[in-house]
């Protein structure tokens, strides 16, 4: 299982239309992909009303899961994502 944990860059946190990418991005990886702030038990980051419900603000760190082929180049992209203001583009 690859691991990596990345710290939320949106203004906004994972609320709305970052969230909303950052689950596209997850759904179309067709893996197995968890997300969960250090410590809290993760979430299916292919859902929207999970990744939300986290309440991952600004500058909070999460934890991303993924297994499968694929799942390390899987996670470096959804890091990459997390750690722009997708907000401000």
């Amino acid at each position: 299982m690859a691991t990596r944990t990345v710290t939320i860059a949106s203004s906004v946190g994972l609320h709305a239309r970052p969230a909303a990418l950052f689950v596209e991005a997850a759904s179309a990886s067709g893996l197995d992909v968890e997300i969960a702030k250090p410590g809290e038990d993760p979430v299916d980051a292919t859902s929207i009303l999970g990744v939300m419900a986290l309440g991952a603000r600004h500058g909070e760190e999460v934890v991303l899961t993924a297994e499968g082929d694929g799942a390390d180049e899987t996670l470096d992209s959804l890091v990459e994502l997390l750690s722009r203001d997708l907000d401000a583009e």
